[in-house]
Parts: structure tokens; C-alpha cells; sequence
């Protein structure tokens, strides 16, 4: 069976990263796992093509020697995804829909051509679908109420990809998460027992990427890499002998809980496998807001203390925002602003918050009438919110767009990532020297020409640059990598300015069209 597998676009996000990948020479930023996955499970004896139309499109040639055509996306993929559904279907071709976004909705992808939804675990559905395929069905909606094995999972076949367009990789250790967060879809996909690999599994894994010499930067994908913490440091105290042995090929980052600040051994561990940031779902300040949404874990100690403690063990922490939780109170975006700035949070991913279908959310949000309908499933970090809030959507709209712009003002950005890098505990990792590439040491003039010269910044790169090098010079490089991110963030601030602005014209427009047709009818 010729299988073709195909990723659809990702809409800009923030992210996509794009103007930090231009400058090192990378397309995207990470590889499609679960599709590369699912090439692992199905019969290694059917033939494979992998294309990422985040790198390129479908040639004619691929979509010609394919028998059958597998997708897997997520709902911001989703217009993509409808386009090339239709582009298979065209063609003749027999196609089959996964992933997270046909789980959740698989209406839509039916409606848009698919012929079987393989959804769920594919561990366990897509040995159906083969079983199908084998008894002649040409059609079908396949699924499953249970959680496979992952210790069963073959290794991801990363030799399908075009290694040198990505500019990290991903692996996973775990799935699932303890926690309860009612507007989170993980534990809905997953499950909240989290389910491990075994460590020798994922060593293989790493093994595999480093005999095809992959050496640069792996993110864990798990949702909560230390949802089990006792297997996570059986793992992590086998990664670091691994590491050792082969003179630290990688550095990894991935997903966590707060409450991996209350655990300085597991942070100690990972910082010794060469660990270097950590993605934080911090969500908000407000503590009646973690309350109402069930984030119990982010009430238990002082946020503030919690990311200091993550820094000071050498894990620069990336963090979550949202805006628009029930009962918020006005001023919600300077309450953010001011805990990113104290806490020094270099990275900060701000949100309005968004009813993903089948949360416990969206059944309250459901059942109180609350959902905008036409909107259900046009979800991105730059669409309203698809729900009626409790507090004007001008507000919240409004707040949101000050929050990016301030977060990522050059000067403030720059300062924020000082303060952070100054304390930030450097590696105990001793990495072989390896001279800089010709696309390193551009990227690097671009940078130092953009922010140390061209910029009003000029002043504050140069005298934090020389500080870092003087007071903590073991991280000088790392921290000029998050100097450089600011290059994205700065565009991407405008992006989220025109498109919430143009929307909540749009929505303030119809308001005003819907009060007069009322006033209408009640003159009437």
C-alpha cells in the first residue's frame, strides 16, 4: 500500500517562530510526531512519503504514486486540513483523517470527503482500520474508549522527514495529566492517568535521531512531562548516563506543572540531562480565576516564588496565559503584565480563552447557552473568544492586544530577559566546543545590527550583553538566543493587533446591526 501522509498549514501563530527560523536558515520549527507515528505502526511492509505542507506543497508526482492518503491535524489546521481533503478526493484517492482535531470534531472532517476517521490512540485503531482495509470496507468511523500501552509503541519513523527544515524535534515520553483544568482538552484525548514509556524505549528513540545526526534541540511534546514523577526520574537518571556517554548531543525543553518547583531533585535531574527551559500553564494570577477553572495545583504557593525557584535551578521557564475566565475583573491584562515583568518570564504565550469541544467548558458553556455557535470550532490565538463572557468582549479584546504590545516593547522584553538570565543557574553540562556555522555567525550580525545598532535599544543590548558575560557568563549564549526571539515577537504583536481589532469591529458591527433590528421590532 503506497501511503501518502500529509500535515496541513499551521496559521500564524505565536508559535510559528518565522522570523527566528529565517535567520537560521530552518522552515518550521517542529516536525508532525503523530503522523510519523502512525507510519511506525502501520505494516512496515506498505511503502511511505511524508510531505509538510508547512514546508512545501503536494507535488503532482505524490499525489499520483499514492494509493491512500492519511492526514492528522489539529483544529487550527483545520481550514487546510478541508482543502487538501478535497484535493485527494478530486483525484480518487482513498483517505483517512486522525489526530486530535477529527477526535474532538469528527463531523467536519467527514463533511469535507474523508472516507474513514481513524480516531483516538492510533495504537489501537489503527490496527483496525488496517483490518478493515483488508476486508474490502471503503468506509468507516473507527474509534475506541480505550487507552493503550504506549511501552508497546514503536520508535517514530523520523527518517521519513526533512530533517534540515526543522529547526527542533520532537519526542515523547508520556501521555495523559492528573490534573483537572476545566477548559483543558488533554485529559479529555488522554486520559488524566498518565500513561510512560519505558526509559530504554525513549533511549532508542534518541539513539535512532542520533544515528540519522540529528544534533540540535528536542522538545519533549508531553503535555505534562512530570505527570508521573516517579517513572519521569527513572528516566531522567538513565538519560543522563546516556548524555554523558555521548557528549550531550542534545538539549531538551518540554511541558510541566508548577508544582515541579516543590521538586528539586526532579529539577536537579533534568538540568543534568541538559534540560534547558520549561513550558509553565501558569493561565493567570488571579487566584478565584484558578479556583473557577480548577487549576487547584497553581493555588498551593506563591506563583512568583514557584518560577523563581525554576530559574534559580537552571531552567529558563517559558509560561501560559489566558484572558477571559468567568468573573474576571477589568484590568486582568495589567495583573498579567505586572507577574511576567516580577517574576522575569521571558517567554510569555497570551490567550483568550476558548471552549475546546468535549471540555468540561464547553459542556457548562453548552449547557448555559453560551456558546457562539458559528464560531464552534475557528479556534487560533487570534480569534475572539467563541463564547458569550461574563465581562464585555471590548474589554477583554482590548486587554489582550495591551498585553502583547507591552510584553514585547524591545526595551521591556530585553530587560525582562536580563533579569532573568542574571540569575538563572547555568549548566553544570560540559558540551564538546564546536565552531559556529556560517548561518550561525549571520544570524548572530542580524541580530547585534537590529538591536545593538539600529534600534533604540542599541544601549540596553550592549550594557545587559556585557553584564550577562561578566556576572553569569556561562549562559551568554543562551540568553543571546532569546534576544534574537524578540525578532518574531515584535511582528507577531502586529498581527494579533490588526486581526483582534479588525474582528472586534466586525462584532461591535453586528452588535450595533442586532440592537437596532430590536428597537425596531419593539417601535413595532
Amino acid at each position: 500500500m503506497r501511503t501518502l501522509l500529509i500535515y496541513p498549514v499551521f496559521p500564524q501563530t505565536f508559535w510559528s517562530y518565522d522570523k527566528i527560523l529565517e535567520l537560521v536558515d530552518r522552515k518550521v520549527l517542529l516536525p508532525p510526531l503523530g503522523l510519523i507515528t502512525v507510519a511506525s505502526i502501520l505494516p512496515q511492509e506498505w511503502e511511505f512519503k511524508l510531505v509538510d505542507r508547512n514546508i512545501r506543497p503536494v507535488t503532482e508526482a505524490e499525489w499520483a504514486w499514492a494509493d491512500l492518503v492519511i492526514f492528522s491535524a489539529m483544529i487550527v489546521q483545520k481550514h487546510d486540513l478541508t482543502a487538501q481533503i478535497k484535493e485527494a478526493k478530486q483525484r480518487g484517492k482513498l483517505v483517512a483523517v486522525g489526530g486530535p482535531y477529527a477526535t474532538s470534531v469528527p463531523d467536519e472532517p467527514l463533511n469535507a470527503g474523508a472516507d474513514f476517521l481513524v480516531l483516538d490512540e492510533g495504537e489501537i485503531t489503527l490496527p483496525m482500520f488496517v483490518e478493515a482495509l483488508a476486508r474490502g470496507e471503503t468506509k468507516g468511523v473507527i474509534r475506541t474508549a480505550e487507552k493503550p500501552d504506549v511501552t508497546t509503541t514503536p520508535i517514530p519513523r523520523y527518517d521519513l522527514l526533512e530533517l534540515d527544515a526543522y529547526d527542533s524535534m520532537s519526542v515523547q515520553f508520556s501521555r495523559g495529566c492528573p490534573f483537572q483544568c476545566e477548559f483543558c482538552d488533554i485529559i479529555v484525548l488522554y486520559g488524566r492517568k498518565p500513561r510512560t514509556k519505558e526509559p530504554a524505549q525513549l533511549l532508542k528513540e534518541l539513539e535512532f535521531l542520533y544515528e540519522l545526526g540529528w544534533r540540535r534541540a528536542i522538545f519533549m511534546v508531553d503535555d505534562n512531562f512530570i505527570g508521573n514523577k516517579r517513572n519521569v526520574k527513572l528516566l531522567l537518571k538513565e538519560l543522563k548516563i546516556w548524555q554523558s556517554e555521548h557528549q550531550y548531543p542534545f538539549q531538551f525543553n518540554t511541558e510541566a506543572s508548577v508544582d515541579l518547583a516543590a521538586d528539586q531533585e526532579l529539577m536537579d535531574l533534568m538540568v543534568d540531562c541538559n534540560f534547558n527551559a520549561v513550558f509553565l500553564g501558569i493561565e493567570t494570577p488571579d487566584e478565584d480565576s484558578l479556583a473557577l477553572t480548577k487549576k487547584f495545583q497553581n493555588t498551593r504557593s506563591s506563583l512568583t516564588d514557584t518560577v523563581d525557584k525554576i530559574i534559580r535551578s537552571g531552567l529558563r521557564p517559558m509560561a501560559g496565559f489566558i484572558i477571559g475566565f468567568d468573573g474576571e475583573k477589568k484590568g486582568a491584562a495589567d495583573r498579567i503584565i505586572n507577574f511576567v515583568e516580577s517574576s522575569a518570564i521571558p517567554t510569555a504565550m497570551f490567550g483568550m480563552l476558548q471552549a475546546l469541544p468535549n471540555t468540561a467548558l464547553w459542556a457548562r458553556l453548552e449547557k448555559e447557552e453560551r456558546l457562539l455557535e458559528n464560531d464552534k470550532q475557528d479556534i487560533n490565538q487570534t480569534t475572539l473568544l467563541n463564547f458569550v463572557p461574563t465581562r464585555p468582549i471590548e474589554d477583554i479584546a482590548n486587554e489582550y492586544i495591551e498585553t502583547f504590545w507591552k510584553l514585547y516593547d524591545p526595551n521591556r522584553y530585553l530587560d525582562r530577559v536580563y533579569r532573568c538570565f542574571l540569575k538563572l543557574k547555568a549548566t553544570p553540562v560540559q558540551t564538546p566546543f564546536k565552531m559556529p556555522s556560517l548561518v550561525d555567525l549571520k544570524a548572530l550580525a542580524i541580530v547585534i545590527w537590529r538591536q545593538g545598532i539600529q534600534r533604540n535599544t542599541r544601549w540596553k543590548f550592549w550594557h545587559h550583553l556585557f553584564s550577562i558575560m561578566k556576572k553569569n557568563p556561562r549562559v551568554w549564549e543562551h540568553y543571546l538566543t532569546m534576544c534574537a526571539h524578540n525578532e518574531h515577537f515584535l511582528e507577531y504583536r502586529e498581527i494579533v493587533k490588526e486581526q483582534i481589532e479588525t474582528q472586534l469591529a466586525e462584532y461591535l458591527a453586528q452588535k450595533s446591526q442586532m440592537n437596532s433590528n430590536v428597537a425596531v421590532l419593539s417601535n413595532k
